[in-house]
């Protein structure tokens, strides 16, 4: 029971390491060279996420190939394909690459099914929302996975949440409701992009949960969950994919030949598995904390760039249901790490931690 515990308590020791850690080595190091390289690291997780997002939505958003499980499944395979690479990689250059070898196994496999399923509701469910609303009320859309986590945090795992940190989760439900009245008001809402939204953030907090139960399967590592989850995820689009009507759409599909477009599916997909490198860089070389906080000014600069290039004009109650969701989300961060240091025994549920285990990778949109 003890060694469970412990192997489960040291799954994600870089993510759940305090903002107050230092690694001894950065110490060492010139303080010029240590802000550059967070600097660096800082813009390459902008860089990698916002772009995935608006490649995401522009490869959902295709009226010629209405095929959102398609664009997943392939997105999947590529993930797969550069888990192998990266261990052929890690083979040839073992001082350069780090990257654990992996062997399938059937049981492992079976293990990890029950997280595989939650996963592909996950992205699908998020995939589905960013094609329905687009990239400026994607973070609202969206934003609704802290709530869900305190929620399932009591209904599943009994645990209470503070009154400040249920304080924050007012707010963050208070910009969402109106951001839905606002994109009413402006006659662009889609009720179904708002139903995705609501469905991928409950989705999102229990692949959170269900990570944490088979991580002990995987030895505790990241990377080897990621093969296997998308593995299974590719096999179980399989007969999606033939309900929902989309192999003939696909067959169907004019540019189904271009090498434009696959290029761009493919790199769809690479993204989608940096996105989990740059995640982890980003908290490895700062903190959980100011992960989150980066996470929310990106998201903001996200929602901005989307409403430039868009040429929108939105209300100022837009706006604010806007700052009211990042607002909100990065409070709870904050209120959740002071709880953190108070009690540095209990098992940590901040959202740095929540989002690493959801991989931030996998494909989403985040």
């Amino acid at each position: 029971m003890n060694r469970t515990q412990l192997k489960r308590s040291s799954i994600l020791r870089m993510a759940l390491a305090g903002s107050d850690t230092v690694d001894p080595e950065a110490q060492e190091q010139p303080f010029v060279f240590r802000a550059v390289r967070i600097a660096a690291v800082v813009a390459l997780y902008w860089f990698v996420s916002i772009t995935m997002v608006f490649l995401n939505n522009y490869l959902l958003d295709n009226r010629d190939l209405d095929a959102p499980l398609f664009v997943t499944l392939f997105q999947c395979a590529v993930t797969v394909g550069l888990c192998r690479l990266m261990q052929l990689l890690s083979a040839l250059c073992p001082g350069l690459i780090d990257f654990p070898a992996v062997r399938f196994d059937l049981k492992t496999s079976r293990e990890v099914l029950p997280l595989s399923a939650v996963f592909i509701c996950m992205i699908t469910f998020n995939n589905l929302c960013l094609k329905h609303v687009g990239v400026a009320f994607y973070t609202v859309g969206r934003s609704l996975s802290t709530v869900f986590n305190v929620f399932l945090s009591y209904v599943v795992l009994k645990q209470t949440t503070s009154f400040q940190a249920l304080l924050c989760c007012g707010v963050i439900l208070g910009g969402f409701w109106l951001g839905v009245d606002q994109e009413g008001t402006a006659g662009s809402l889609s009720w179904s992009g708002v139903v995705f939204g609501v469905l991928a953030s409950a989705c999102v907090s229990l692949n959170a949960i269900y990570t944490k139960k088979v991580m002990p399967a995987v030895d505790g590592n990241i990377w080897k969950l990621s093969y296997y989850n998308n593995i299974n995820a590719c096999v179980l689009f399989l007969p999606l994919i033939l309900v929902f009507g989309e192999l003939g759409r696909v067959a169907s599909f004019s540019r189904l030949t271009d090498l434009g477009f696959w290029g761009m599916m493919t790199v769809g997909g690479v993204f989608g598995f940096a996105i989990g490198y740059v995640t982890g860089l980003q908290i490895k070389y700062t903190s959980p904390l100011t992960h989150n906080v980066s996470g929310t000014a990106k998201a903001c600069a996200q929602t901005v760039i989307a409403v430039v290039y868009n040429s929108s004009s939105k209300s100022l109650l837009w706006w604010t249901s806007n700052m009211m969701v990042l607002g909100g989300s990065s409070a709870y961060t904050w209120v959740k790490s002071q709880e953190m240091k108070k009690t540095p025994h209990r098992e940590p549920q901040d959202s740095a931690k929540e989002k690493l285990l959801e991989g931030e990778k996998g494909n989403m949109g985040v």
